[in-house]
């Protein structure tokens, strides 16, 4: 016959409670990026650790639809809900790209009751950058 041997551990099968919603977050720092196939919003601290984020097509678009100004307002509704529940209220607002989402994704940002201290478009411009490809021959 085998003992039973006994474990004497610290450690217990307790769930501690998830640190992701103790942590309050007064100010942050939403990220738009607007492409013509998605748009994904990302929400982070002050200091730019990401807190939460969505996308187009994590919301379930797929396809063509990712790229709509429905489907923007979507993802940002999404992205800000979660820290709105932490506790967030003022933010600043960064838009990247050329998408159709870039507007209704901060008209969405905007109905969320966070209030905005300044909205900045980041979108990189080249100031003649690379060289071209070389013209097409058919």
């Amino acid at each position: 016959m085998a003992k039973t041997i006994t474990k004497n551990s610290s450690r217990r099968n307790v769930r501690i409670g998830s640190r992701k919603n103790t942590r309050r977050i007064p100010k942050g720092v939403i990220h738009v990026q607007a492409s013509f196939n998605n748009t994904i919003v990302t929400v982070t601290d002050v200091r730019g650790r990401v807190i939460s984020w969505s996308s187009a097509g994590t919301c379930g678009f797929k396809g063509t639809r990712r790229g709509t100004p429905f489907a923007a307002q979507t993802a940002a509704g999404t992205a800000i809900r979660a820290v709105v529940d932490q506790g967030m209220q003022r933010a600043e607002v960064m838009i990247k790209g050329p998408g159709l989402g870039r507007d209704a994704a901060l008209r969405a940002i905007r109905r969320s009751g966070i209030l905005l201290s300044f909205v900045r478009d980041v979108t990189p411009m080249p100031h003649n950058g690379c060289r071209p490809p070389k013209k097409r021959r058919v």
